[in-house]
């Protein structure tokens, strides 16, 4: 396989922009599948949503991949959630693909989710183009979607097509390069046909063209040349440039209708003339005995394999790991080291995915994704020949906002919730799993409702288990607001040898709402407590920041300097300062005037103008703040930002107010201070639980 024909792309969007159908699209005209299937509606649904929960609700939960084959070159695919509940899915395929496609909807344009997909592909440093998807719907406006590009994502965006008729009249585009029309015929829009530029659309497309090179020439000295002295720019120049501008940050825009089959085979060209091949993308790995030693990861096979474990997934078989090959050959049946663990594992099986079906392979080359059987590996783990060889910078993973109680509702299935839970876990880094230690209860805390939700589901199906839900519970923090200054003894005498430890110093709060946010600095001097009893004091103070004195929730924000103390001969020890720091945390934090802070989420809401005022009102009864508010083709957008706790069963309650057509997305903006008197609610709230926990 020629590495410089293979494409790794993924496609990632706001929720409902129809990615999905695309990648459906993608795989008919590709000869992949011989029948398209709908997302929603009969037949047998998706075939990159092959889970029967993501059939029902018509959304994408995991992201599938596939690989298929377009004009002599390979292109794995992997189809991605838009939902923000999933967005590790995102994260993840991201950290392993060399190009995207960023779909947006020709009506809604760039929705909140985009903003996240779009941060996600900054972060990586992906190559993308964008699709501007349903321009077949009422009220599509590419030009709008264009403007918010640049303004909303700061992308360097450009049409590289321009529409021919919109809405229901909307035929096919127009190539600003070759300056052809491309439109569609056959019963699924298999035949594109070149033809003359409409004559009524001939200006516009000649500006369009203009705006284009103009764009481009900003990425070349040549062409910026040429259009200075008004000369032709040749076509050659024109692809080679715009290659130059993707792989530079550019975002070329392209159009279309999934739905209605017009659109996508142009895209694939696009994809495989602009998009980058794993030979044009730079690597590096760490080396473990030198963390600041980077080093270069070649797409060459027969160099020494290196690959990422990015996604895990478990099937009657085992369990499966996706894995991208970054430098090497794997061969099934040999050997290879996980470098976190430093074990040895078989790799038994290879497999090429398409969605949940597969087909066996011998070996797989630098620059492939394919998925490993029956190893044991967690999300993120670098695979190499021999240990401590390389290890690759892991994905982002963000911290969980919500916790739920769960329980077996019969003794007896307690080990199948045990076993669904651990392997959730090991499946997806943002749902995590706890026991609270005083009432036992199992807790799963993870991005949103949605998430816990789906997991949920998939634990009654999967596993047979039917689980008692507790109520939602919000993840607060506690911090201080104010310094103060702590002088703390902890003596105990009761026969044989005593405890004593004396230490003097400052307790500040810090700006971070993170839950390792946490500085401890000694400035003891003149040994007036020794050395060796200043580890077992910033221990003692880390160890009690899991559980807070105003509500038991976790510490963040607070810095501690030790600034002096005192010791006795015979009666200190580690333990006693340890004690001490713990005792001092629990006096002196109540004095800094400790506040509760809660999770806000930007909320972005989309319903019918009719309803619009009573969403709003009901969004600042439940302490929302308002950001914007646009109306665009009869449709109110409502954008603000609302605390956690007023959010749950938000969904029941927006379909009830607006007849069933409002949707929202929400996703986690920032932590802030609760008012005062829903902080006393809380800590009252607390006790309470706490007193009916001690019967």
């Amino acid at each position: 396989m020629k590495l410089d024909k293979l494409r790794n792309i993924g496609i990632s969007a706001h929720i409902d922009s129809g990615k999905t159908t695309l990648s459906e699209r993608i795989l008919f005209y590709t000869g992949r599948i011989h029948k398209i299937e709908e997302v929603r509606g009969g037949g047998d649904g998706a075939t990159m949503d092959h889970m029967e929960l993501e059939k029902e609700r018509g959304i994408t939960i995991t992201s599938a991949a596939t690989s298929v084959h377009w004009k002599g070159h390979p292109i794995n695919l992997i189809d991605t959630p838009g939902h923000v509940d999933f967005t590790v899915e995102v994260e993840r395929s991201l950290r392993v693909l060399d190009g995207a496609v960023l779909v947006l909807c020709s009506v809604g344009g760039v929705q909140s989710q985009s903003i996240t997909v779009d941060r996600q592909m900054k972060r990586y440093q992906i190559p993308r183009l964008a699709f501007i998807n349903k321009m077949d719907r009422t009220g599509a406006n590419p030009f709008r979607v264009l403007k918010q590009l640049r303004e909303k994502l700061g992308a360097e965006a450009f049409f590289m097509q321009y529409p021919i008729g919109a809405e229901e009249n909307y035929k096919g585009a127009v190539d600003l390069i070759e300056m052809v029309a491309y439109l569609h015929e056959g019963n699924e829009g298999e035949k594109v046909i070149s033809a003359p530029i409409p004559e009524d659309i001939k200006d516009e497309c000649e500006e369009a063209r203009v705006e284009m090179l103009e764009a481009l020439s900003m990425y070349s000295d040549k062409m910026m040349e040429l259009l200075l002295s008004e000369e032709e720019v040749s076509k050659e120049l024109i692809y080679k440039v715009a290659r130059d501008a993707v792989l530079g940050g550019a975002t070329p825009v392209f159009m279309g209708t999934a739905y209605k089959n017009k659109g996508v085979q142009p895209l694939l060209d696009a994809v495989i003339r602009y998009l980058p091949s794993p030979l044009d993308r730079e690597i590096r790995g760490r080396d473990p005995k030198d963390e600041t030693n980077k080093i270069e990861l070649l797409p060459d096979a027969s160099r020494p394999f290196v690959g990422m474990a990015f996604k895990i997934a478990d099937d009657p078989f085992g369990q499966l790991t996706f894995m991208r090959v970054y430098q090497g050959t794997i061969k099934k049946g040999e050997t290879y080291v996980n470098q976190r663990t430093t074990k040895s594992e078989r790799f038994s099986r290879i497999v090429r995915m398409h969605s949940n079906k597969r087909e066996e392979i011998e070996e797989a080359t630098a620059g492939d994704i394919i998925a490993v059987m029956g190893i044991d590996s967690a999300s993120g783990d670098t695979y190499a020949e021999s240990r401590d060889f390389c290890t690759l910078e892991s994905m982002f993973i963000a911290d969980p906002v919500i916790k739920i109680a769960v329980a077996p509702a019969t003794r007896s299935d307690g080990d199948k919730l045990a076993k669904a839970l651990q392997r959730f876990r090991k499946e997806d880094p943002t749902f995590r799993v706890a026991t609270d230690e005083e009432t036992n209860e199992i807790l799963i805390s993870g991005m949103g409702e949605l998430h816990l939700d789906v997991y949920i589901e998939r634990i009654r199906r999967e596993y047979g288990v039917e689980i008692i839900v507790g109520a939602p519970k919000v993840s607060y923090r506690e911090s201080p607001t104010k310094m103060v200054e702590f002088d703390y003894k902890h003596k105990k005498q009761s026969g044989g040898s005593g405890q004593f430890a004396h230490i003097k110093g400052k307790l500040s709060p810090i700006e971070s709402n993170s839950e390792d946010s946490f500085e401890f600095e000694d400035h003891v001097v003149g040994g007036r407590i020794p050395k060796q009893y200043i580890p077992a004091i910033e221990k003692g103070f880390r160890d009690i920041l899991g559980k807070g004195p105003v509500a038991e929730y976790p510490v963040v924000g607070t810095r501690i300097d030790l600034d002096d103390g005192s010791f006795h001969e015979v009666d200190s020890s580690e333990k006693a300062f340890y004690t001490a720091a713990q005792g001092c945390f629990r006096e002196y934090f109540k004095k800094a005037d400790p506040k509760l802070l809660e999770p806000i989420m930007n909320v972005e809401i989309e319903v019918p103008e009719d309803f619009q005022g009573t969403v709003v009102g009901d969004v600042i009864r439940r302490r929302g703040i308002m950001q914007s508010n646009d109306i665009i083709e009869g449709n109110s957008i409502i954008k603000a930002e609302v605390p956690l706790a007023e959010t749950f069963g938000y969904a029941t309650d927006l379909r009830s107010m607006t007849q069933g057509q409002g949707t929202f997305t929400m996703e986690l903006a920032t932590y802030r201070q609760t008012p005062s008197n829903i902080q006393a609610d809380i800590i009252e709230a607390k006790r309470k639980a706490d007193l009916v926990g001690t019967k």
